[in-house]
């Protein structure tokens, strides 16, 4: 249970450390929800690849930095099995990242790499628990969110000045 992290390729950045940090901040993430039994898949990838799930799923043929794959819409309440019973993984879906993207964007912004892959996976999270960001108002709560779990680590935009 928790974020399962894949690599389709051999990324170096992605070590042990990375990966550690990554699933502390998942998990911390998944507890502030209720959603300690869930389990997310995070796979990181090239542009090519997240380039075609981006237009089989989106219908928009370019690369992205985040996609998120919900297996349920919106922000469900798990379900309660008792104290007694042994609580199953909810499945809560797949964030896939394009590591070369998040290369880009963290030299584009001035951080490290680390702080935009955590941004990025806070980001994919929020939307498997229904967050969006299509109105100003979305926007706006979504990226208060992301920046209380930044922060809460030592990665909030703050930190970095």
């Amino acid at each position: 249970m928790g974020i399962i992290v894949d690599c389709d390729y051999d990324f170096p950045e992605i070590d042990q450390r990375m990966i550690d940090t990554l699933v502390a901040l998942g998990e911390k993430v998944l507890r502030a929800y209720h959603r300690e039994t869930a389990e997310v898949g995070l796979t990181f990838t090239d542009d090519a690849t997240i380039r075609q799930l981006n237009k089989e799923y989106r219908g928009i043929d370019a690369p992205t930095d985040v996609l998120s794959f919900a297996l349920a819409e919106g922000c469900e309440e798990p379900l309660d099995y008792g104290e007694e019973e042994e609580l199953p993984p909810e499945l809560l879906g797949d964030i896939v990242i394009s590591l070369p993207r998040a290369r880009e964007q963290a030299e584009e912004y001035g951080h490290p790499l680390t702080r935009e892959v955590l941004y990025l996976t806070v980001h994919g999270l929020l939307h498997l628990l229904g967050y969006d960001h299509q109105s100003e108002e979305e926007k706006r709560e979504m990226r208060a969110e992301e920046e209380r779990f930044l922060q809460a680590e030592g990665w909030g935009r703050a930190d970095e000045e």
